[in-house]
């Protein structure tokens, strides 16, 4: 397993295996094929309710379309990530049992699913913050935070579903807030940019220095970030639908997902965490 796959907790000890929070599709009953809402739209070629397989779903739970999601209509399907939360509970949660064999159990098991894809997610986050040098200080807090959400994917299914993954989430969002603010003094600028939450739809940041900068939650749909340095720049929940990112510096940047990476445009100069693939949709 690479060693870039565990984070050391806070006894120098191997944390949450990262290897266990990338989707394993051959290993889940097509949740999110039919758990999810699709809504007709450049990111979607069709409606679809929630707890309705999509038509493209084949009986060995395989999307028959896999190789061709873009071309056909699906590029939200190549963005999406369950952070492994599918296989966890198609194979522990539901112990193995499908929805189709067992279909008194599908609709607990489309509600259940969601709820894990989000303590999953978490489990992302608090896996790289407790790997972070700066983030020392915190590392007992992370730990502690990352057990209790491990812990809580490990429920049964009535207790996630009634399991109030709001609260849980603010508590540990407010824990890698004090880790980013950590880790991003460490950056070479003096004045830190603050783009938290901002609107730089289709903004030209061609080149620009933002090492450092706290992108949280900033909506960079569109925008010209070739070139641009984002090391250790926190950027959960940043919006990079069609952001330009070709020669791109991302190497260091707080939180990137996978799910951010294929959304966004890029190409073989882009730089990227060891922890992420570069998408096949890229220019090479």
């Amino acid at each position: 397993m690479p060693e870039n796959d565990r984070a050391p907790g806070a006894d120098g000890a191997d944390s949450t295996d990262r290897a266990a929070l990338r989707a394993d599709c051959g290993n889940c009953f097509g949740l999110c094929c039919v758990a999810l809402t699709l809504t007709r739209s450049a990111d979607f070629a069709v409606n679809k309710d929630a707890g309705t397989p999509c038509s493209n779903l084949q009986d060995d739970f395989r999307c028959g379309i896999h190789t061709r999601l873009r071309t056909e209509g699906f590029p939200g399907c190549t963005v999406y990530d369950c952070f492994g939360a599918g296989q966890k509970v198609s194979g522990e949660t539901f112990g193995g049992q499908d929805w189709r064999s067992a279909p008194q159990n599908a609709k607990q098991m489309f509600q259940v699913f969601p709820v894990v894809r989000q303590l999953h997610e978490l489990l992302w986050y608090l896996t790289e913050a407790a790997a972070l040098e700066p983030a020392r200080p915190l590392r007992g807090e992370i730990r502690r935070a990352l057990d209790a959400t491990e812990g809580l994917t490990r429920l049964d299914a009535d207790a996630l579903a009634d399991l109030d993954v709001s609260a849980h989430r603010d508590g540990v969002a407010a824990l890698l807030a004090r880790t980013s603010e950590l880790v991003r003094a460490t950056a070479p600028r003096r004045k830190k940019r603050n783009h938290r939450g901002a609107d730089l739809i289709g903004a030209r940041l061609k080149g620009t220095d933002l090492r450092g900068a706290d992108l949280r939650g900033a909506y960079l749909i569109a925008a010209d970030l070739t070139g641009a340095d984002l090391r250790l720049a926190d950027l959960i929940g940043a919006d990079f639908r069609d952001a330009e990112l070709s020669g791109a510096d991302l190497t260091g940047a707080l939180f990137l997902t996978q799910s951010q990476v294929n959304a966004a445009r890029g190409n073989g100069a882009t730089r990227l965490p060891p922890t992420l693939s570069r998408p096949a949709h890229w220019e090479r």
